[in-house]
């Protein structure tokens, strides 16, 4: 008898943002001639930059000839992206990475789903809250997370790190000893950021502990102040106990193209049972060249092209273009009376709704047709909180938080 993975039937409800979809989906065939504004989601709506465009044209014309035509390529991605990848976003910020630790994949959110892949079931797994939703599920579904817990609203076998206003949605070390901490600066969906000292604390915790840190980077290019860290690997340790996923979705406007990378340094290690070191880059290396393929040629040419004078200079102004609109956003709702995390160094904007989150979610869609995010959709920590994200055109955004204004003066 075939039978299925127990864990699977562990997960709650659906994916979040499938939630959100079906309620969008029923509001919108229930009022058909209304324009419904879409701020939850992150999915960028600007082109692609011309850098890229062009670099994807010239390399689409290259696999249409016989003399230029590319078939496999390395799983690990063509050492053009990983040099360029290397020297432009660590060893120009001072950080030590090497052009063979870099992973190309499509898409951070398969990445950090399945680094989980690697390590064994017992150990005990760490997530902020409120979290990405990806970060627990797929240990649920690898079977670490435990049972849920109706009562707190929570998987028995996970430690929750908890953010709130208090600590600035930036959460305390853990209180126990943990093996894998899931961290995300920028923060999504905070949009909350940490300082070089207070990652520090994180790498000397996991250097203590034999941990290792997961360090969600996805949203590192809306930083602005020059005061914070890009990347972990700033630190001074964290090539020892750090792993970094990176993402072309929002920095260049790839959600539907489809580039990301994972650095995994040679230092950083995982222990045996036996308590003998195992270099995780060689196991993550396994890992990628025996269940991924590799990205496409012309993809991974436009994701180069990031880099050039031109691309860097059109980013540039794509990241300032949503940047302009979260600060847009997040003054509108602080003279309404709203506290709010992010918008600064980040496209999301975390509100007090003063409110159950998923009520204040259906009055804005009811009543002025603007989607936004439940934060109890996040976690414990994310109820009574909503995330507006920036990824919009200006015009919409200032038509959504016109309607906002009128329904919550």
């Amino acid at each position: 008898m075939i039978r299925i993975n127990e864990n699977y039937r562990k997960l709650q409800s659906s994916y979040l943002f499938s939630d959100i979809a079906k309620r969008v989906a029923a509001f919108s065939q229930a009022n058909p001639d209304k324009k419904i504004i879409r701020l939850g989601i992150g999915d960028v709506t600007r082109a692609l930059p011309e850098a890229c465009i062009q670099a994807l044209h010239a390399a689409t014309d290259e696999m249409a000839r016989d003399s230029s035509f590319r078939g496999y390529g390395p799983e690990q991605g063509y050492d053009f992206l990983r040099e360029a990848i290397a020297k432009h976003d660590f060893q120009a910020r001072g950080a030590n990475v090497q052009a063979d630790e870099v992973f190309v994949s499509d898409g951070a959110k398969c990445d950090t789903g399945n680094i989980q892949e690697l390590f064994s079931l017992d150990c005990k797994v760490a997530v902020p809250d409120p979290v990405y939703p990806v970060y627990v599920d797929t240990n649920v579904m690898a079977g670490r997370a435990g049972d849920w817990n109706t009562a707190t609203g929570r998987y028995d076998g996970l430690v929750y790190l908890d953010g709130n206003q208090a600590n600035g949605f930036i959460p305390a070390l853990p209180t126990r000893p943990v093996d894998v901490i899931y961290l995300c600066f920028p923060n999504n969906p905070t949009g909350s950021t940490a300082t070089k000292a207070q990652l520090k604390q994180w790498v000397d915790y996991a250097k203590a502990n034999q941990a290792l840190i997961l360090f969600d980077a996805a949203y590192e290019a809306f930083i602005t102040d020059p005061a914070l860290p890009h990347s972990i690997y700033e630190v001074e340790g964290a090539r020892e106990v750090a792993i970094e996923f990176r993402s072309f979705s929002k920095t260049a406007g790839f959600t539907g193209t489809r580039c990301a990378y994972t650095v995994v340094p040679k230092e950083c290690m995982a222990y045996t049972a036996a308590g003998e070191a195992v270099p995780l880059h060689a196991l993550w290396n396994r890992r990628h060249t025996t269940k991924f393929n590799g990205v496409s040629y012309p993809i991974q040419r436009a994701a180069a092209a990031i880099y050039s004078p031109e691309g860097q200079a059109q980013v540039k102004e794509l990241i300032g273009y949503y940047l302009n609109n979260a600060k847009y956003i997040r003054d509108k709702m602080t003279a309404l009376g709203y506290a709010c995390i992010g918008g600064e160094n980040s496209p999301y904007i975390w509100i007090d709704a003063k409110t159950d989150s998923w009520a204040f979610f259906d009055k804005l869609l009811n009543t002025a047709a603007v989607v936004c995010t439940p934060g109890a959709g996040f976690g414990k920590c994310g109820e009574g909180y909503i995330r507006i994200s920036a990824f919009n055109s200006f015009e919409n955004v200032q038509e959504a938080m016109e309607r906002v204004n009128a329904i919550l003066r």
